[in-house]
């Protein structure tokens, strides 16, 4: 999600590249695989569904080449891209030709639909909306998807067909804004575009890109009018806090820590670190869901949907955390991470991977969720985007290509490298081939069976001929880390932290031991939706306590987990392909004590949606 920034100026660290990390098994290789054989070719049957929300014929319907009208939302170009970059993605490691083909086919369509201006935005060629009438039309959104697929799809296959369409939407939207239009100065809504104009930045090195993402920056709350639904109420270099729609705002805070490791100016930063701490201390789900409101009022009393709402509001029940949002927030701590090279952003970033992320898709990898509630029970009532179960077609049709490219490019987001050497963020088994800044190269074979066991084997197989450091990052919840190199201990392993090993030659062999015990979680007492309650947390998974692990005449509703209980993790390798449960003894508030109340992983298909289940 995102080009690879390996030469942004003011990142500590530097993104590694498209082909650099294969799974090889376990955990993420086995979502890879589901992605990639199943999960695109879903979304492909459904965006060719007149009734979905996302159409990809509109396309063809505008280049001429094919009768029809326009169908979906207004955002469904934009969805489009996303499904594109999910397939460059996993092009760039297959080098699949049917890949190659589907994604040619649909470029042909896109650039015949492009006017000769280099605009582009189907909702409005084929009906009689005219262009920048209203920011609900999604504009901007929808071309910056575009320019972030061109950018990854340059990379993926090295053609320019899909870049050159970019461009020339790109140079319109410079043309239009550059001179900054007082009547145009709200379009910013769903920001997108700041992100897709930096990637562009990247792979053509034109500044004209990277000055107009700075420009749409300025842009937000510079003139009265706004709200804090869209957060263009506040100038962002003066924000405080996080408000508004989430994935907007998430887009938003991308796109701007995109423009700071391109120019170095304190005061983006400076805001941008503001709102995190805002986002992780008050606003957010041990699950790293965001966006708990479907409708609220901002702080400074402006009306919200799909929201940030004030300190401590996180419903369980009514939570939204809308997939897009979750997906959009790791993406926005991976951009922190590698400006700054602090584990919390890594930490971060990985709760989502493993709970708000995964639990808006199937097992299967062809149903979704929209919103990712906290609790559930039979007859609740439905809200906004809300359905008792996943679903393969639906009004709003974001989420789907959201969680492709994620899967797709996930890959990407587990090593860094630096002058230093190779970052290690996210622990799976895989094979890294990487360049480091200097042009030497290094490469690492990393065997682990982590999420379900803690501990992690590095071998180097290649290092440069000088002294070159493997930094591990310990999670803030791996109390007792422990590390060796080549069998000898290594001290200094501090939680939040990354770990430094020095000098490591080829074949070296690096052990990680991250104990795995079982948390509970309390909540802050200002939650009040979360008094009295407990989660239980072991490694990075949220795990959730459902009806259908309890005998058929016990409800859910009258269990309680005393304080003492002893709770034991087991490996069950009947559920699910093979998973962690937990087992413990719960008590009934009548009759007798219920004996091993199973709490089920999140990796399940009902209860993954649960992300916690609240005691």
């Amino acid at each position: 999600m995102g080009t690879s920034a390996t030469h942004s100026p003011y990142n500590r660290l530097k993104r590694v590249g498209l082909r650099s990390v294969r799974w090889t098994r376990g955990f993420w290789a086995r979502w890879y695989q589901t992605c990639k054989d199943v999960t695109i070719w879903s979304i492909h049957e459904a965006m060719n569904d007149p009734q979905n929300s996302a159409v990809l014929t509109n396309f063809a319907v505008a280049a001429g080449t094919q009768e029809g009208r326009h169908r979906g939302t207004r955002w469904s170009d934009g969805d489009c891209y996303k499904w594109l970059e999910a397939l460059a993605h996993i092009y760039a490691l297959t080098g699949d030709e049917k890949l190659d083909q589907t994604m040619d086919r649909y470029i042909e369509q896109i650039a015949g639909a492009q006017a000769e201006d280099g605009y582009i935005n189907t909702q409005i060629q084929l009906t009689d909306r005219s262009r920048w009438a209203d920011p609900q039309h999604h504009e901007l959104y929808n071309m910056g998807h575009l320019m972030t697929a061109a950018a990854v799809h340059h990379l993926a296959t090295g053609k320019n067909s899909l870049v050159a369409v970019a461009m020339k939407a790109a140079d319109y939207l410079y043309r239009v804004f550059k001179p900054r239009p007082k009547h145009l100065v709200h379009f910013g809504m769903n920001p997108s575009n700041i992100m897709g104009l930096v990637d562009l930045y990247r792979v053509t090195y034109d500044p004209k890109y990277l000055e107009l993402a700075g420009i749409f920056v300025d842009m937000r709350g510079a003139s009265y009018g706004g709200t804090d639904h869209n957060q263009n109420r506040t100038p962002l270099r003066n924000e405080s806090e996080a408000v508004g729609h989430a994935v907007m705002a998430m887009y938003l805070y991308c796109g701007a820590t995109d423009v700071y490791s391109e120019t170095g100016e304190s005061s983006l930063l400076d805001a941008l670190e503001r709102i995190w701490d805002n986002v992780t201390h008050y606003k957010m789900y041990v699950t790293g869901g965001v966006g708990a409101c479907h409708w609220g009022v901002s702080s400074r009393h402006d009306l919200v949907h799909e929201a940030f709402g004030r300190e401590y509001e996180l419903p369980n029940a009514t939570a939204y955390n809308e997939t897009c949002a979750n997906i959009a927030s790791a993406m926005w701590n991976l951009r922190m991470l590698h400006v700054t090279g602090e584990a919390c952003f890594a930490d971060e970033m990985e709760r989502v991977a493993y709970n708000s992320m995964l639990s808006g898709i199937s097992l299967d990898g062809e149903r979704f969720f929209y919103t990712n509630p906290l609790a559930r029970w039979k007859g609740q009532p439905m809200l906004m985007h809300d359905t008792e179960e996943r679903w393969s077609r639906l009004n709003c049709y974001c989420c789907p290509p959201q969680i492709a490219r994620t899967l797709a490019s996930i890959n990407q987001w587990a090593y860094s490298v630096s002058d230093e050497g190779l970052w290690v963020h996210l622990y799976a088994s895989n094979e890294v081939r990487v360049s480091l800044p200097d042009g030497s190269g290094v490469i690492a074979v990393q065997e682990t069976d982590y999420p379900w066991d803690g501990h992690v084997r590095i071998v180097v197989k290649m290092a440069p001929d000088r002294p070159v450091s493997l930094m591990l990052r310990i999670p803030g919840w791996a109390s007792g880390a422990r590390a060796a190199l080549n069998g000898e201990p290594i001290d200094g392993a501090r939680l939040g932290e990354y770990l430094k090993i020095e000098n490591v030659s080829t074949n070296d062999e690096v052990e990680l031991d991250l104990p795995m015990e079982i948390r509970r979680i309390k909540a802050h007492p200002r939650v009040e939706s979360a008094q009295g309650q407990v989660c239980i947390m072991r490694g990075p998974l949220v795990y959730c306590f459902e009806s259908k692990d309890l005998p058929e005449e016990v409800r859910l509703s009258e269990i309680r987990l005393p304080r003492d209980a002893a709770l034991q993790a087991r490996w069950d390798s009947s559920l699910l392909g093979g998973v962690v449960v937990i087992e413990g003894d719960g008590e009934r508030v009548v009759g007798e004590p219920l004996q091993k109340a199973a709490a089920a992983i999140p990796e399940a298909e009902v209860s993954i949606r649960l992300g916690v289940r609240i005691f």
